[in-house]
């Protein structure tokens, strides 16, 4: 029976939990909402098919994947696919061919209230809730089990998600239902605190008098694809704009601190992420500051689907040297503090962490002010 020991060692993919026949699993919270496999001893016959199944480990299957994975750049052709999406909307352009052929697409999406979970869509209207960054682990619930069954069915399915979660599908429906799988990964930076996101939700709400209607994590079109700004809108009107904590990775889950994916061996049949440094592909293509993405074709499958439905975007090929983000080369760097900062926030509450570690309190104004000493410091010695 699986038991976790070390936390690091569950990235929370539901493999477990779903291959369990007797449903002896359950995934249950720790203190900031991560969810873990509890099993129950009772209903448990130490069958060991929820060892086998997990894929959280440097033996991950690579099997399908080609020696190295194409890269490239790619943009929609409708603009407004593009202004709509987070990057280039390359997601946009795979999914409506799925779509259009009678698939199913799976992604995050949100449910009671800006609560992220992963949902089935069948139709684009849909599907268009996935768009977007939604930087919260998702809640995948009986999800596993839905491709499942959709495939035994004979659907072609289309899931996307973070690597973890792809690795873990992959291994959970087997060989066999995999032919008519189509797994699209994000290069992941980490996965923050669901009950962080919800205390934060809150939070805002208290502090506007108001009910939030509309939650945008980078507000590329008011901002810039580059930004890195939350937007929140009201029911009465109101709008505010913040950068969240999530890029101290101070509440991240501790699996991401050793993730086993942060390679060019990617678990899925497509890697697509933000195109940093596409100036050295090409000089022209998001000259407009509007988004454009990185394209990975890691699998004879993920070739064939990108051949079909690239007449959709504008792809230039790209040198894999001049794609190697930091999360392609390793695991984000966990913040020294996290365990100190789950600590007191499972003691002292959201408002004491924030204005300790996050961006409410004094530290914060002051580190804020060094920063501009210091830029101002380098200017004047680059005059001189």
């Amino acid at each position: 029976m699986i038991q976790i020991t070390d936390k690091s060692q569950c990235c929370g993919c539901t493999a477990c939990a779903s291959i369990c026949a007797h449903d002896a699993i359950t995934m249950q919270p720790d203190a900031l909402g991560f969810l873990y496999p509890v099993v129950d001893k009772d209903k448990c016959v130490d069958c060991g098919l929820c060892e086998k199944v997990c894929a959280f480990n440097d033996h991950y299957d690579t099997s399908l994947n080609r020696p190295k994975p194409d890269a490239y750049a790619a943009r929609h052709k409708d603009m407004k696919e593009v202004e709509t999406s987070r990057s280039g909307a390359a997601f946009i352009a795979i999914s409506d061919y799925v779509l259009e052929n009678g698939g199913v697409v799976y992604g995050a999406g949100y449910t009671d209230h800006f609560r992220v979970v992963h949902k089935r869509a069948v139709t684009k209207e849909e599907r268009d809730e996935f768009k977007g960054s939604k930087y919260v682990q998702s809640d995948m619930n009986t999800v596993f089990r839905q491709v499942k069954k959709d495939l035994k069915d004979g659907l072609t399915v289309l899931f996307s998600g973070t690597p973890c979660q792809t690795a873990g599908l992959h291994s959970y429906v087997g060989r066999k239902l995999r032919e008519h799988l189509i797994l699209v990964d994000i290069v992941c930076h980490g996965v923050p605190s669901p009950y962080m996101w919800k205390d934060y939700i809150a939070y805002l709400e208290k502090k506007q008098g108001d009910e939030i209607c509309w939650v945008n994590f980078r507000d590329k079109q008011k901002y810039g694809w580059k930004a890195h700004r939350e937007t929140f809108k009201f029911v009465k009107g109101g709008k505010m704009s913040f950068t969240y904590t999530f890029y101290k990775h101070i509440m991240f889950r501790h699996s991401c601190g050793v993730c086993p994916y942060t390679n060019t061996k990617r678990p899925s049949d497509i890697t697509i992420a933000d195109f940093w440094g596409w100036e050295k592909t090409d000089p022209n293509i998001n000259k407009d500051d509007k988004g454009v993405s990185l394209v990975l074709v890691n699998t004879e499958k993920g070739h064939e689907l990108f051949e079909t439905v690239k007449g959709r975007m504008t792809v230039i090929p790209a040198r894999l040297e001049d794609c190697l983000q930091p999360n392609l080369q390793h695991p984000s760097v966990i913040h020294p503090k996290r365990m100190e900062f789950e600590r007191d926030y499972q003691r002292k509450g959201f408002l004491y962490v924030m204005k300790r570690y996050g961006d409410m309190g004094w530290r914060y104004k002051v580190d804020i002010l060094l920063n501009k000493i210091k830029k101002n410091v380098k200017k004047l010695i680059i005059k001189k």
